[in-house]
Formats: C-alpha cells, sequence, structure tokens
C-alpha cells in the first residue's frame, strides 16, 4: 500500500500520491514554484487519519509545472420553431501540479 493524502483546491478534492502529476484550477502561482495544502486526509499505507476539517500538521508540498488552458466545452441553447439558437464554448484556465511530498 502506498502513502496518499486527500487535498482541497479549487472547491474540488483530489487523492494524491508522491509522484502524481495532475490538472488543478488556476492558481496563480510561477513555473517552478512550490506551493502548499493543508490535508483533509492522510494515509500511510496501513492506517487512515481523517481532519476536522484538516488533519493537524499534515501537508502536502506540491511544484507548479506549467499554466495550461483545458479543452474546450460547448453549450447549446435552442427553442424550437423560433429560430433561437445559441453556442457558447468555454475553455478552463487550469495549473498542471506535480506533488513532491506528503508530511504528516
Amino acid at each position: 500500500m502506498e502513502a496518499y493524502a486527500v487535498i482541497e483546491t479549487g472547491g474540488k478534492q483530489y487523492r494524491v500520491q508522491q509522484g502524481d502529476v495532475l490538472d488543478v484550477e488556476l492558481l496563480g502561482a510561477e513555473a517552478g514554484s512550490s506551493v502548499e495544502f493543508d490535508a483533509l486526509a492522510v494515509s500511510n499505507g496501513s492506517e487512515l487519519s481523517i481532519g476536522t476539517p484538516v488533519v493537524a500538521g499534515a501537508k502536502v508540498k506540491v511544484s507548479v509545472v506549467e499554466d495550461l488552458r483545458g479543452k474546450k466545452v460547448f453549450s447549446f441553447k435552442k427553442k424550437r420553431r423560433k429560430g433561437y439558437r445559441r453556442k457558447i464554448g468555454h475553455r478552463q484556465d487550469l495549473t498542471k501540479i506535480k506533488v513532491e511530498e506528503i508530511s504528516a
């Protein structure tokens, strides 16, 4: 069993392990810099510690790889027989991070 932690950023929760690379909501940090997150839950492989709301003293250190934009998502509205059609596209700004260390 591998050690893992649960972090929250951008209103979403992620289960991360050391070495994971994932895309999260835009953090606004420079590429190459490091960011620390509080851990909501930490597991050392055999036992799980759950925080209320965070585990005391548990941190997850990540490094920022790059800022990027997500896949384009389309929204389409239509009212039949009225000639009403609206097509809207959206691309989310994301930050690619790499998990460096989980300290509990």
